[in-house]
């Protein structure tokens, strides 16, 4: 079940630990690239303050964005300031949602996000862990896969897997916890090829979900034609 208060504390904690990591750098650093093709640590930075302003307007009842273009647009502009703007902005748009989300509000409605996607409200707070865990990681400041809260990344797991699941240019895959797949696992993928399993711990299988780390060239195939290639997020 999810519980929104809960992730509220959680997406705290994990925004404090970003801040936190990127508080040394130099204006230098956060021009250098990060993990993420095309975008700089200021890009992140900025991403990350212009989705926590988006949420606020998906929370208000607007569109999260006005559209792709001026999203994309937006985060270039943002991107070249100096860490001290940056940094300012990442923690004052945290506030505002933050702020926002302490209001009394239906919690079971639906809302719209991104494309046509829509979510109960109670998992937004999540869907912004989510962006402030991983994007921590694709700032290449130390904090890696192995470093994520074990809880965050069984969840995300779940998340992603699901996302996947019906996928047809991914095969059957069945997900397990251990080198000898007895522990937790999850199915996701279509319904066409030879099915596949893969096991590893919960950051390999993360890594591999969400295209990050060694992207899941770690895991063991239990069985099948060997690790899938997934599309882009």
């Amino acid at each position: 079940m999810i519980d929104h208060e809960r992730d509220l504390v959680s997406l705290r904690e994990a925004t404090d630990r970003l801040l936190d990591s990127a508080s040394s750098w130099d204006n230098a650093a956060t021009a250098e690239p990060s993990r993420l093709p095309g975008w700089t640590r200021g890009h992140v930075l900025a991403h990350l303050a212009r989705n926590a302003d988006a949420l606020v307007n998906v929370f208000e009842g607007r569109p999260m964005y006005p559209d792709a273009a001026t999203r994309e647009a937006d985060i270039e502009r943002d991107a070249y300031r100096p860490l001290d703007v940056q940094l300012a902005d990442v923690r004052e748009s945290a506030e505002r949602l933050r702020a926002v989300c302490e209001k009394p509000a239906d919690w079971g409605r639906t809302v719209e996000l991104r494309n046509g996607v829509t979510d109960s409200a109670s998992r937004v707070p999540f869907r912004r862990w989510v962006e402030v865990e991983l994007h921590h990681v694709d700032l290449g400041a130390g904090y890696d896969l192995d470093d994520l809260p074990e809880e965050f990344v069984l969840r995300e797991i779940e998340f992603l897997a699901d996302r996947w699941s019906g996928r047809p240019e991914v095969p059957p895959v069945t997900l397990r916890i251990g080198r000898d797949g007895t522990g937790p696992g999850w199915r996701t993928g279509g319904t066409e090829g030879t099915p596949v399993a893969l096991a590893g711990t919960g950051p390999e299988l993360l890594g591999w979900l969400s295209g990050r780390g060694d992207k899941g060239a770690g895991l063991a195939v239990l069985s099948g034609d060997g690790l899938p290639e997934l599309p882009p997020l």
